[in-house]
């Protein structure tokens, strides 16, 4: 049964306030405006002149397929955007933010973007060693040790947080202006974001010791060696885990198990081998590590809906 992550539900401790309420809403205008003129004319995911900052712009609703999310901050201005993580399901908009903390393997899509109201939105890799440096600082306050939760996550969206995100887009105005007060900005909004909400599992991604950081060890080995029949006694030998304890904190911040984790990997570049070049079929699934080659057209159906050259020639087509 599916479990569905309501985004909606407000976060403010003592309820929202009518002055916080309407720097918001001005907020939210102002990126709306922003975001619109930065990508006029153009689509899709966009590159900025700020290292780690990409702006996007649809015009039409997306259907969701498999991306690999890495540690990322996003905000929508316009539009709605879903995700889902195994049974789980993440729904955001204008009103709330996303944050991944570890590299995940999700279903997304966007859910409302229209011509007329063409979904706007960005997203900012998060700095692991900058938010280490931020949780030393003795001026944080800290929080209470935390088992592993879940690497991502929805919060509502609040006025100080938003004016940073503005304050950063800005700077694409001024780009002389970019590297001396863009690393500023950026550790205001990583502040921000272990301070509010569900900051306690961003923070236990740069904790040393955290099991949080063991698991985020183990999924770099996966995504590295994701070819390579790789049992997970192997896995937990290497980031000093029990095989028990690595399989029950791992599912706790992927939603999944190591194993699950690997194939959803390796379907993902097969496809991408797929799409872009004339490999044959057989050929693909050895290269992402299937024996089997009708293994190999059964779980990608399943993952992708299409068998692997149907899939290819409806792409092309």
């Amino acid at each position: 049964m599916n479990q569905r992550v309501d985004a909606l539900t407000p976060l403010y401790q003592n309820g929202p306030t009518v002055e916080s309420d309407g720097l918001l809403v001005h907020y939210r205008r102002e990126l709306v405006d922003l975001l619109d003129r930065l990508t006029r004319g153009r689509e899709g995911k966009l590159p900025s002149a700020i290292p780690g900052l990409s702006i996007h712009r649809l015009s039409a609703p997306v259907p969701p397929r498999y991306v690999v999310h890495d540690p990322v901050f996003s905000v929508i201005a316009q539009g709605a955007k879903r995700l889902s993580i195994g049974n789980e399901i993440y729904e955001y908009d204008p009103m709330n933010y996303l944050v991944s903390s570890v590299d995940l393997p999700v279903l997304a899509g966007v859910s409302q973007a229209s011509r007329a109201a063409p979904y706007l939105g960005l997203r900012l890799d998060l700095d692991v060693d900058l938010i280490g440096e931020l949780i030393h600082d003795d001026n944080l306050p800290p929080d209470p040790a935390a088992e592993p939760a879940r690497g991502l996550y929805v919060n509502r969206l609040e006025a100080p947080l938003l004016e940073a995100v503005l304050r950063l887009l800005r700077l694409l105005d001024s780009p002389q202006d970019i590297p001396v007060l863009a690393p500023m900005i950026q550790r205001e909004i990583a502040y921000r974001l272990l301070r509010h909400g569900h900051g306690n599992r961003l923070r236990q991604i740069a904790l040393q010791d955290s099991q949080t950081r063991r698991v985020a060890a183990a999924i770099r080995l996966l995504r590295e060696r994701y070819a390579e029949p790789l049992p997970i006694a192997v896995i937990a030998e290497n980031v000093h885990m029990s095989v028990s304890s690595l399989h029950h904190h791992f599912k706790a911040v992927t939603a999944m198990s190591p194993l699950q984790y690997q194939k959803q990997l390796r379907l993902q570049e097969a496809r991408r081998l797929l799409l872009a070049g004339t490999l044959e079929v057989t050929t693909v699934a050895q290269r992402v590590g299937y024996e089997s080659p009708s293994q190999f057209s059964r779980e990608y159906r399943r993952c992708f809906g299409l068998p692997p050259q149907r899939d290819r020639q409806r792409w092309r087509a």
